[in-house]
């Protein structure tokens, strides 16, 4: 052979590295494959950060959702059709946010949202639901009030009745009983929550739907514009009464092709879409199918979003800790 064709060991050593090389990068890419092709075929949703400041687009399988910075995190949603939430969820791991701030357990669910309770079970936040009920439309006027300030209200008022409530004893037969905790003092520690949210949609405020035409109503007008929900959280820590609360806000974007027919087709699956504010059931598969994209996150859509929840109870911590010193 001519001597630039001849395999000296130099180009023997090489071809070999070559091959190697190909090989490897040929095991990587099935490798990646795998992993896009598993993502994309499961309901597992990732955020990931930028650091340009702007918002933050995931790559969701549908529909297409912009996550706003403060909101990274990777979640999963695996909500069936019909939904449903025990009222109490309290044989939880250890490994939960309120242990892990060391506060007690479990959480007093001032709420008979079964979306909150869903939400909290994702979070694994062991909880027990004790509502007290008020008369929500006696306060605030819808026709003035701020969304933030109005939910922000509300969901105060709950909590100051709530509190009271569960002070004077008549929450005595509604709360966990001394099985669910082995020491007894824990038993005088609680740390109580309390929300509320309204949907709002060409400069007004919407609430849960008094009717069946009224949620069609609803659900109608999305087609044209975007609606945002505006929800709050209030944490209280008893017997201290230390509070702490926040807002978070969400805007869902539907396609054209949604209309008055989903509510009875959600009606007919047993959806309570009566219950949620503006007659929104996002989580619910014959919903996402119309939305186009939601700023934002879906937990907070839903009524309690998760990021709120863990800054809360942090911020709790931090004022518990500082009253001890």
């Amino acid at each position: 052979r001519p001597p630039h064709t001849r395999n000296t060991p130099s180009s023997t050593s090489t071809s070999a590295t070559c091959t190697m090389m190909k090989h490897r990068i040929g095991c990587i890419s099935t490798f990646y494959v795998l992993v896009y092709t598993s993502l994309s075929t499961t309901p597992r949703h990732c955020a990931f950060v930028s650091s340009g400041g702007l918002p933050l687009v995931s790559a969701f399988n549908s529909p297409s959702v912009i996550q706003q910075p403060h909101h990274f995190r990777a979640f999963t949603s695996s909500t069936p059709t019909k939904m449903t939430a025990d009222d109490n969820a309290i044989g939880i791991t250890k490994n939960n946010p309120l242990s892990q701030n060391g506060l007690p357990s479990p959480l007093l669910l001032g709420s008979a949202s079964f979306t909150r309770k869903l939400i909290l079970s994702e979070m694994n936040i062991p909880y027990h639901k004790v509502v007290r009920p008020i008369d929500e439309k006696s306060l605030g006027d819808r026709t003035k009030d701020a969304p933030h300030d109005l939910v922000l209200m509300l969901a105060l008022a709950k909590m100051d009745h709530l509190v009271n409530e569960i002070r004077i004893g008549n929450c005595v037969d509604d709360m966990p009983t001394l099985s669910t905790n082995n020491d007894a003092e824990v038993n005088d520690e609680w740390i109580v929550l309390t929300g509320d949210q309204v949907v709002t949609h060409a400069g007004n405020i919407l609430e849960k739907p008094e009717s069946i035409e009224q949620a069609k109503q609803f659900v109608q007008g999305y087609a044209s514009e975007p609606c945002s929900t505006v929800g709050s959280c209030v944490l209280t820590h008893l017997p201290s009464g230390i509070q702490v609360s926040g807002v978070d806000t969400a805007t869902i974007h539907f396609k054209s092709t949604i209309d008055g027919e989903l509510v009875d087709r959600l009606l007919e699956e047993d959806a309570p879409i009566l219950s949620c504010a503006g007659g929104l059931m996002i989580e619910h598969p014959l919903v996402k199918e119309h939305i186009d994209r939601i700023e934002g996150t879906e937990d907070s859509v839903m009524g309690l979003s998760k990021y709120l929840v863990e800054r809360l109870l942090g911020e709790l911590k931090e004022k518990l800790d500082e009253e001890a010193t």
